[in-house]
């Protein structure tokens, strides 16, 4: 029998994205927002409300990244959710992590966050921001021959029910095939 919770926000894994943006004197900001996804094959969305400085500054440069956290960086992943911009407007610079301009889109690549997703601004709706993909990038290290290999990305994951970060890791199925056991 299943119990009631407490939560609407149910669903886990949430990624933890780190959107990064420049702000209008061209220093780095990043915040850390979970709520976001593919919303087609080129395109994100993040549920992000137009009072966040990120947001402000998506629609001014037109461009931002989204970094995969990792479990290398937690606590700066974290803090950079805690804080806000608007407050604490040198986070990035407290933060310790280091960010290199992006070579398609004008907003700062964080070199510490092992997977990096360039997107082009495409529209803000009441559901929040929606960026098109123009690249995904990866460091070296997170690749075995040609592929990611997820658990040298220790990608981490927010759990809504305890509030904890999570590492993801440990393949246990092969997508697209160990359903078909059961097709007759």
């Amino acid at each position: 029998m299943k119990k009631t919770i407490k939560t609407t926000e149910a669903i886990f894994p949430m990624p933890v994205l780190m959107v990064a943006t420049y702000n209008e004197d061209g220093t780095v900001d990043v915040m850390n927002a979970a709520w976001g996804t593919m919303l087609e094959r080129d395109q994100v969305i993040l549920n992000l409300t137009e009072t966040h400085k990120t947001v402000k500054n998506i629609k001014r440069r037109k461009a931002f990244t989204i970094g995969i956290a990792d479990a290398k960086h937690v606590t700066e992943a974290d803090y950079l959710g805690v804080v806000s911009a608007n407050d604490v407007p040198n986070k990035f610079e407290i933060s310790g992590l280091t960010a290199t301009r992006s070579a398609v889109v004008d907003a700062p690549v964080v070199n510490e966050f092992p997977i990096c997703i360039e997107c082009e601004f495409v529209e803000y709706q009441e559901c929040g921001v929606i960026g098109k993909v123009v690249r995904v990038c990866a460091d070296e290290e997170v690749f075995d021959g040609d592929k990611i290999d997820i658990n040298k990305v220790e990608a981490i994951a927010f759990d809504p029910y305890t509030h904890g970060y999570y590492k993801v890791a440990e393949r246990v199925g092969d997508a697209f095939k160990d359903g078909l056991k059961l097709k007759k």
